[in-house]
């Protein structure tokens, strides 16, 4: 189904509700990113509340203003992966840490438990997993700052 055989609105209880060219309605429909930390704007499958696919959108740019923003705000609150742009300071280099960290969220602070929680998505990308399993995404090592990159090099 491409981008224009449907549309998107949002019914009383807040559920996304998808309408095909045919009139069929689904109700609860939910927007699953193929790629998303390496391609978050593009690859995106509109599925039902049972789990089959119902659309595909290449990208995100593609819909209509309207629907673009329902999408966003579905994905904006179901996801939350913030990225770490700086590391402060680090409490030890054993686990379990208490990191402190500079996001796009702001500044926070969490507890590492063990170096197994410090995944390599790439060459110059990692996802950190908290005590309480959030994700933290540093999305290209080489550009923090000299000080992150050395807290973090005891922990690679």
């Amino acid at each position: 189904m491409s981008t224009i055989d449907f549309k998107l609105t949002r019914n009383a209880f807040g559920k996304l509700v998808l309408t095909t060219a045919s009139g069929e309605s689904h109700e609860g429909v939910v927007p699953v990113r193929a790629f998303p930390i390496a391609a978050p704007e593009q690859g995106l499958s509109l599925v039902s509340a049972d789990g089959h696919e119902l659309a595909w959108i290449d990208r995100l740019a593609d819909l209509p203003t309207e629907a673009r923003g329902l999408v966003a705000e579905e994905l904006a609150s179901r996801e939350f992966m913030p990225e770490i742009l700086r590391l402060r300071q680090v409490s030890s280099f054993a686990t379990p840490s208490t990191w402190e960290v500079e996001t796009d969220r702001g500044e926070t602070s969490f507890v590492l438990k063990g170096e197994e929680d410090i995944r390599r998505l790439g060459p110059s990308s990692l996802l950190i997993a908290d005590a309480h399993g959030i994700q933290f995404l540093i999305r290209d090592l080489p550009a923090l700052d000299r000080h992150s990159r050395k807290l973090l090099d005891r922990f690679l």
